[in-house]
């Protein structure tokens, strides 16, 4: 959701206070500019299952080396709310399109359309300009504070996760519509 370009994991011998032991594996990553946290967690997920076989094999010959973590640098994520998750469409397009990717699959980012709520699953930033939050034309382009997003990937509440094509078979959202209430 920050828009990071590298993450990874890391393999951590454990005490008593939270996330303090040193680490004795680490292995990192680019964030591809289109990722999703979904397709991001799964690359972390083997990764990581692969560098806890390496550190084990490395403790039990002897040849795993403890580095003790910085304490400079170290941040807690809280969790985040529902309200949190409501697109806010006057931030940038390049920011709300880290905020889709951030929040996909789950628990996805929402908007309000015809009183209900939207999930939007993905998104790519565009040209375009208009009032915050207004559909610009026929393929689900939204205007944002400073550009635009197309929308990708949708879901409407208790409907399966549609592409936007297949999205716009069934319901319309012409141009001029807004967005958000």
């Amino acid at each position: 959701m920050a828009g990071d370009a590298e993450t990874g994991v890391m393999v951590m011998r454990m005490e008593a206070g939270l996330d303090t032991g040193p680490v004795l594996a680490t292995w990192r990553t680019t964030v591809g500019p289109r990722i999703t946290t979904g397709e991001l967690h799964d690359r972390l997920s083997v990764a990581g299952a692969e560098l806890m076989a390496q550190t084990l094999k490395a403790l039990a010959q002897g040849m795993a080396v403890a580095v003790p973590q910085a304490e400079a640098g170290v941040t807690y994520a809280k969790k985040i709310t529902n309200e949190e998750q409501q697109i806010d469409w006057t931030r940038a397009s390049a920011e709300l399109d880290c905020f889709v990717r951030g929040l996909s699959p789950a628990p996805g980012a929402w908007t309000v359309w015809k009183g209900e709520r939207l999930k939007i699953l993905l998104a790519e930033p565009v040209m375009g300009e208009g009032a915050p939050g207004t559909v610009l034309n026929e393929r689900l382009t939204i205007a944002c504070g400073t550009g635009a997003v197309r929308l990708l990937r949708l879901q409407r509440a208790g409907k399966a996760v549609q592409d936007a094509d297949v999205f716009l078979r069934g319901a319309a959202i012409p141009p001029g519509t807004t967005l958000g209430r």
